[in-house]
């Protein structure tokens, strides 16, 4: 096994030098229709399994990785932003990929592309299962069919989430190191120019801006978690619109070997309490309320990007309400003035995480 560069900071996982990835509380989407992107609320806190030895199930010690508490049927996003360097970020869930449907190689492939671009991707809120469509990531047990992994592979064995960082190649990342140091510069005469402009002819400065929207009051639990000590995965909620980039480097600019990869557990809120001895968040937020409190609602446009194909195996994945029964309250849409549009951003460590055998 590889050397492992996984650090947790915060609720910040640390890949390497490259990527840094937050996994992100959301309103869980109807599972018809196609929909806006929904607003994060809120980190899901991230825990090392290394931690907590006398309180972990035996098999999550032999994969190591980190935990986050999640209750049945929350939704979640992964958030990429913060990302320093570029990274080819791959994301299974229980050892499929989110991005082709392909079983789990931990190598990276071009044809089907089965990885993210850090920092070009800016988030990834679910599977690839349409034309610039996803489907949201939505926390189910084991051993009901209902996930991503039970319905690609036909075996529930796996659960969680995976992640694996592949930095760019030493010359690659050598070149892209100087030309951000040559942009660097740029950007600091530039603005050197401009204050002394500002000096020799003072105006008023203009404000602005947008924010993430302040975390809403937190409903209620709209039904019972699953059994302490049941195994959690991921399957596939409502449809959003959101694109998957393909990656324009050339394939031999990434490296051959990665630089971080960890395993990522779901844990009920009841395991949560027992493992750790904290108490898991507030159960998930209700979508009317928030709409009717009149919150955005997110789109996001990069006329610059190509959006990849859908996966076939994917797409032919069927939302948790068709398993597991239908629990969505009526649907109220945002009103056309809580749409905000999104745009591409401008262009000390916490302890290691310990790897496992998964």
């Amino acid at each position: 096994m590889a050397a492992n560069d996984t650090r947790i900071e915060g609720n910040t996982l640390l890949l390497g030098d490259g990527a840094r990835v937050r996994f992100i509380r959301t309103l869980r989407l109807p599972e018809t229709g196609t929909h806006r992107l929904p607003p994060g609320l809120g980190e899901f806190p991230l825990r090392r399994v290394e931690d907590h030895p006398d309180t972990v199930p035996e098999q999550w010690r032999a994969k190591g990785g980190v935990m986050l508490p999640v209750y049945l049927r929350e939704a979640m996003w992964l958030s990429f932003a913060g990302s320093p360097e570029p990274s080819a970020l791959q994301v299974g869930v229980g050892k499929v990929c989110a991005i082709s449907g392909e079983k789990w190689t931990g190598k990276l492939s071009r044809r089907p592309q089965n990885y993210v671009v850090l920092p070009r991707q800016p988030w990834l809120d679910g599977i690839n299962s349409g034309k610039g469509t996803v489907r949201q990531f939505v926390a189910v047990p084991l051993g009901m069919g209902a996930t991503v992994e039970g319905q690609v592979t036909g075996e529930e064995t796996v659960g969680g989430l995976q992640l694996q960082a592949f930095p760019l190649a030493p010359k690659p990342r050598a070149a892209w190191r100087e030309e951000q140091r040559r942009l660097a510069e740029e950007r600091r005469r530039l603005a050197e120019e401009r204050a002394r402009h500002r000096a020799a002819s003072p105006r008023p400065s203009v404000g602005g801006g947008y924010g993430a929207p302040p975390p809403m009051p937190l409903a209620a639990p709209a039904g019972a978690p699953p059994a302490p000590g049941a195994a959690m995965g991921i399957g596939a909620g409502g449809s959003m619109r959101q694109e998957v980039y393909q990656d324009d480097r050339r394939a031999r600019d990434w490296s051959d070997t990665p630089e971080a990869r960890v395993f990522v557990h779901l844990v009920t809120p009841p395991e949560w309490r027992r493992i750790t001895g904290e108490e898991p968040p507030p159960s998930p937020v209700d979508r009317a309320a928030y709409t009717r409190a009149g919150l955005p609602w997110y789109d996001y446009f990069d006329a610059d990007g190509t959006d990849l194909a859908p996966s076939d195996a994917l797409a032919d994945v069927k939302p948790v309400g068709e398993w597991l029964g239908d629990d969505l309250d009526p649907w109220t849409p945002p009103a056309p003035h809580q749409i905000t549009p999104l745009g591409p951003p401008p262009p000390p460590p916490g302890a290691p995480v310990a790897d496992g055998d998964w």
